[in-house]
């Protein structure tokens, strides 16, 4: 198909060639002798009608004297007149007369043409000389052996003139050039064959050289190719139109480059990565090298120093990616012009600087930029860019360009800085808000892991804990706080804080959620103050106690997925009870579970983040990590990696915590139990027994102090009890001893007076114990006191 049908509408003749134009012969007289086919065409008169008569009939007017005096000229003139068509239409035309007297005849010869198509055909000559001799387009004409024929204008500015590059061929005019659109041959004369070949032109192709005229600059030109036939449709050559667009071209770099540098730059929230970001962007259509230079405290996260920034030692970043990336130390003399940009913080261009001290390689032949680093009125450092194969000098336009990659880089540098200082910050709260090492007990092995899904910070809104409580019981708790970071964090550590607090005044699972919940309701109020933040609400929580000396666990929820068990065996055992609902949110009471765990059973406490997630749902999450537990013998610290690592590939959107434990039974020696009746006899029965049991257990030399706590506890037992009062001892990591009654008044320390009769048991109790107190049962209390072994 023709890429251009109207082709054959463009007519380069003159309208006034006797090959198209109307033309007539006149006598001395005036009188029409001779009537062309094409006059007829132009008025529309036959030759029948105008032949032998005047002239002057055919004139719109009657300038007689006007045509007598054309008709008698002595050479051609040429004039415009309004003739008369046959159809009664008048045409306006130009008319040329000339005479034929030279050869003997007197007559004239008129020829003519409509004034609009000779107005239209000039204004074409005067386009093409236009082109020729005004044109900033370069228009050069090669023939079909691709050498010069001939050139405009401009092409003969461009090449300090055309003359002396005819009959060669066109890889002479640019011999360093080359094309750098690459959807065409790259080679020249390949692409002229092609569009010889096939008539196919090509268009658009960018070309960059350095053009005689002005040796030293490199340009870029818009280039495109058209085969040139004649009017028989042979092959004379082709042309080449070729547009200076090196100012636009490089516009377009700089647009671009400013687009991959907002794309870059300042993406990591890391120094480092930062300054290879900036020198990745600029190289090499700005520079060769970038070279980034900034105080340690910067890198590290810390303020800049203030001052003047040359008088600090800085560390010079220097590569392209942050693997080829090298650190070094460098400064600048007084004088240098790094030192003049960073003190007025502005660029500064050096064609031949000095090689600073500390630097590698000559820098004699290299032209240098230094641009500070600036965002909020600091001055973060320096970013050299270098040039040492491109000759050009850094113009006011790229010095622009590189200050706004500076402030980009400065903009994500001080970010990072930031970023650094925060997450050093936030890894300090996760420390002091998570439990780094579990306290030592003998109920059960622990091992735990904690993934927050934002792993840039490491903290999130997930908790565990382990609480040892009285009686040789842990108490056990993981909960979920809504959303991920610091904010969840910090209100996940105000929880456990909470959470903590109320274990050990030894709450049952579910009076403790149930006091928590309340707080957390309470402090979630529009007009309460801000104890906890608007991530508390919805806040999941579980809470358990272990007892190893009777293998009782008790546990209850708000909201929080149930714990999964393994018995010594393997078999896997899930909850039916419904949690109760969130913190926060009221309603339906919590409800306490009771299960009876042998020794070696295994207990996993976990938060959704470690059974669900958007391409799993949670049933699937707890069938998959059921099968874990169903590995038994395996140590804890290995079940809890395979735990994890069934979790799907990819990102987190939730923070996952594990909680495994296995669970141990204290042997039956170490437990001694005695029911007392309510006789204060009974209080010298229960020393004899302490010390009997005791010296058993090779702790004679505790005997003093353990009968002497018995003795006073079980003396305040007896003094409010109604019933039997039980008494306890337990041989674990110290001495426990406890006493039961059904009595619910709870005993406080005080110091007696001089004169009062009791009121020093508990005190000597307080003395003589490292801790003591009192927790509450469904039957009445328990009264505690732990001794150290000595």
């Amino acid at each position: 198909m023709d890429r251009f049908p109207n082709t054959a509408n463009v007519d380069f003749h003159s309208p006034l060639d006797l090959s198209k134009a109307a033309a007539a012969v006149l006598d001395a007289e005036g009188r029409i002798s001779g009537w062309g086919a094409s006059a007829q065409r132009l008025l529309g008169h036959s030759p029948q009608d105008v032949l032998g008569k005047p002239a002057g009939r055919l004139l719109a007017s009657t300038p007689g004297q006007r045509l007598s005096a054309l008709c008698k000229t002595h050479k051609p003139r040429s004039t415009v007149l309004d003739l008369c068509c046959r159809d009664g239409r008048t045409l306006r035309a130009a008319v040329t007369f000339s005479p034929l007297e030279h050869l003997g005849v007197a007559a004239t010869v008129v020829v003519a043409a409509e004034l609009e198509a000779l107005r239209g055909w000039e204004a074409q000559l005067a386009m093409l000389q236009g082109m020729a001799t005004e044109s900033t387009v370069g228009l050069t004409i090669f023939d079909t052996d691709m050498r010069v024929v001939w050139g405009n204008v401009s092409t003969d500015l461009e090449l300090a003139g055309i003359a002396q590059y005819v009959g060669r061929p066109a890889a002479d005019l640019f011999p360093e050039g080359e094309f750098i659109s690459r959807h065409h041959p790259p080679d020249e004369d390949q692409i002229m064959e092609h569009v010889m070949t096939t008539g196919e032109p090509i268009m658009g192709m960018h070309y960059r050289g350095r053009a005689p005229a002005d040796p030293v600059r490199e340009h870029v030109w818009s280039c495109s190719y058209h085969r040139l036939v004649d009017a028989r449709g042979e092959l004379l050559g082709l042309f080449e139109e070729s547009l200076d667009i090196t100012d636009r071209y490089r516009a377009q770099e700089r647009l671009s480059l400013l687009v991959r540098a907002g794309k870059r730059i300042g993406a990591s929230l890391d120094v480092r990565r930062t300054a290879a970001e900036l020198a990745d962007v600029a190289v090499p259509q700005l520079a060769d090298e970038v070279l980034v230079d900034l105080p340690p405290a910067v890198i590290e996260g810390r303020q800049p120093p203030t001052g003047s920034a040359p008088g600090h030692s800085l560390l010079r970043l220097h590569g392209r990616t942050p693997e080829e990336f090298r650190t070094s130390p460098i400064s600048y003399a007084p004088s240098s012009p790094q030192a003049l940009s960073l003190a007025t913080s502005r660029p500064v261009v050096d064609d031949s600087p000095p090689e600073a001290p500390g630097e590698r390689g000559s820098a004699a032949s290299a032209s240098c930029l230094f641009v500070p680093l600036l965002t909020r009125d600091t001055v973060l450092g320096l970013a050299t860019f270098r040039r040492s194969s491109n000759p050009d000098p850094f113009g006011p336009e790229e010095q622009t360009l590189a200050v706004e990659l500076a402030e980009r880089a400065a903009v994500g540098i001080d970010n990072a800085r930031r970023y650094t200082s925060q997450h050093a910050a936030a890894l300090v709260l996760q420390r002091s808000l998570l439990p780094q090492h579990l306290p030592e007990q003998s109920a059960v092995d622990v091992a735990y892991r904690y993934l927050p899904a934002d792993n840039r910070v490491g903290v999130g809104g997930d908790w565990f804990d382990l609480i040892p409580l009285s009686g040789a019981r842990v108490g056990l708790t993981v909960g979920d706080v809504v959303g991920h970071g610091v904010h969840a964090a910090a209100t996940m550590g105000r929880l456990r804080a909470t959470v903590r607090t109320l274990a050990l005044l030894d709450l049952d699972p579910a009076e403790l959620l149930t006091r928590l919940d309340g707080l957390v309701a309470q402090d979630s109020e529009p007009h309460a103050n801000d104890w906890l933040s608007d991530e508390a609400l919805g806040v999941t929580c579980l809470y358990a106690i272990y007892n190893p000396v009777n293998g009782r666990c008790t546990w209850a929820s708000a909201g929080h997925p149930p714990p999964i068990v393994a018995d010594a065996s393997g078999s896997v055992a899930l909850s039916s009870l419904t949690p109760g609902p969130p913190l926060g949110l009221g309603g339906l009471p919590y409800e306490n579970v009771d299960l009876s765990l042998s020794s070696g059973s295994l207990v996993a406490f976990f938060t959704d983040g470690v059974v669900e997630d958007r391409r799993t749902d949670i049933d699937s999450g707890i069938d998959r990590l059921a099968q874990v537990l169903t590995w038994q013998r395996c140590p804890l610290e290995e079940l809890c990696d395979r735990a994890l690592s069934a979790l799907p590939p990819g990102p987190q959107v939730d923070d996952a915590t594990l909680l495994l434990i296995r669970t141990r039974r204290l042997d039956a020696e170490h437990v001694a139990d005695l029911e007392l009746p309510p006789d204060p006899a009974m209080v010298a029965h229960a020393r004899t027994l302490t010390e009997r049991q005791l010296e058993t257990w090779g702790l004679s030399e505790l005997s003093f102090n353990a009968e002497l706590v018995v003795s006073e506890l079980v003396t305040n037992g007896m003094r409010y009890a109604t019933g039997p009062v039980m008494l306890r001892l337990i041989k674990d990591r110290c001495l426990l001893c406890e006493v039961s009654d059904n009595a619910h008044t709870a005993p406080h320390l005080r110091r007696a007076r001089r004169d009062d009769e009791g009121g020093r048991g508990l005190f000597l109790v307080a003395q003589l114990s490292q801790r003591w107190g009192t927790r509450y049962t469904a039957s009445g209390k328990t009264i505690w006191a732990e001794l150290s072994f000595p």
